[in-house]
């Protein structure tokens, strides 16, 4: 089983952004101890702040792997692009968030990616990324 991670704008500065909201934990630490627990999966990371990277790469895996775990940043709330891209693919994605952005700001509770997603995991920290890895196995 092949699954792709995929990781928006300011992902890239996990660990050091907000710790009081993501962590203080850079997903390039995290991303071994989640290849460890599933020896048995190919699982490949990617990380853009440009929404056409975005677009790019899941248009590039989004017919042979068998799944993507999306944390679209911002751009979820702002990308019929990405929400376009979603509906075209064969592959299932699943929006992840770290934090539980329906206790933030109100302008976060508004998804414009998850009506295309298989679906939507939210507010647990890094560990909303195994949960999607475990939700693509239950498949």
């Amino acid at each position: 089983m092949k699954i792709q991670i995929i990781n928006g704008p300011n992902l890239n500065l996990l660990g050091v952004r907000e710790p009081g909201i993501y962590g203080k934990e850079s997903f390039e630490a995290y991303l071994p101890e989640l290849k460890k627990k599933y020896p048995e999966l190919q699982i490949d990371y990617y990380q853009s702040n440009i929404e056409g990277e975005l677009i790019d790469k899941m248009q590039e895996v989004g017919f042979s792997y068998d799944g993507i775990i999306l944390n679209a940043g911002a751009y979820t709330h702002t990308s019929v692009a990405l929400q376009d891209c979603i509906r075209s693919l064969k592959t299932p994605v699943i929006e992840v968030h770290i934090s539980n952005v329906h206790a933030r700001e109100e302008f976060r509770h508004r998804s414009l990616i998850s009506s295309a997603c298989l679906g939507v995991i939210a507010g647990f920290g890094l560990d909303s990324y195994r949960l999607a890895v475990e939700a693509l196995l239950a498949r």
